[in-house]
């Protein structure tokens, strides 16, 4: 399977970002957060991403942070389980090197895919 970033991978309408805040369970790095609901009613994981003009407060870091977790994001999903992901940037993370995003991002997707796997006992 190649490794694409569908539309059907996005979180696109404001309900799919409230259903993810409101019972999504925050996962904290030192840059990122993460709000993890499992999706039970899809078998894709969907990505959502929330990259505020106050913590990052020119476009083009925006735009730089956003497709860092895309590619990061777009080339794992395939070993994630049905879950919707919506990742919050915080305000220090200009200070982050490619590298250092890349191993926090690691990270959190390690602790989702964790968080919404399908139990043995089920």
């Amino acid at each position: 399977m190649t490794a694409r970033f569908p539309r059907r991978a996005r979180l696109q309408k404001p309900g799919e970002f409230k259903a993810a805040f409101e019972r999504g369970s925050r996962l904290n790095e030192k840059w990122l957060t993460a709000l993890v609901v499992s999706s039970g009613d899809s078998s894709e994981s969907r990505l959502g991403l929330a990259v505020p003009k106050k913590a990052v407060p020119r476009a083009v870091d925006r735009n730089r942070i956003k497709r860092q977790i895309r590619e990061s994001f777009r080339t794992r999903r395939s070993a994630f389980p049905a879950m919707d992901v919506v990742i919050l940037a915080r305000g220090g993370c200009l200070q982050a090197t490619p590298e250092q995003l890349s191993d926090i991002l690691d990270r959190l997707w390690t602790r989702a895919a964790a968080k919404c796997a399908p139990s043995a006992s089920s």
